[in-house]
């Protein structure tokens, strides 16, 4: 199901060290919180997300490195 913490009574709460490393949560780290409805999700907060996103989707070929593909295929059949 999850992992148990206890809130001291400074409001604070231990991550756990496995999730902390999984999202590399550092000392220092900023995170959310984000509630839907009666759940509270904490989330890490990425400096640059576009940088963190990259890589996530499977690679394609650009569409500039198809249109060469295709102009040197045209190129040798003339």
């Amino acid at each position: 199901m999850g992992k148990a913490s206890k809130v001291t009574v400074k409001g604070q709460v231990l991550i756990p060290g496995d999730i902390r490393k999984r999202h590399h949560i550092e000392p220092g780290s900023e995170v959310r919180f984000v509630e839907y409805g009666n759940v509270v999700c904490i989330v890490p907060v990425v400096a640059d997300p576009v940088a963190a996103a990259w890589g996530m989707l499977p690679s394609e070929p650009s569409l500039a490195d198809e249109l060469l593909e295709e102009r040197k295929r045209d190129k040798a059949r003339e």
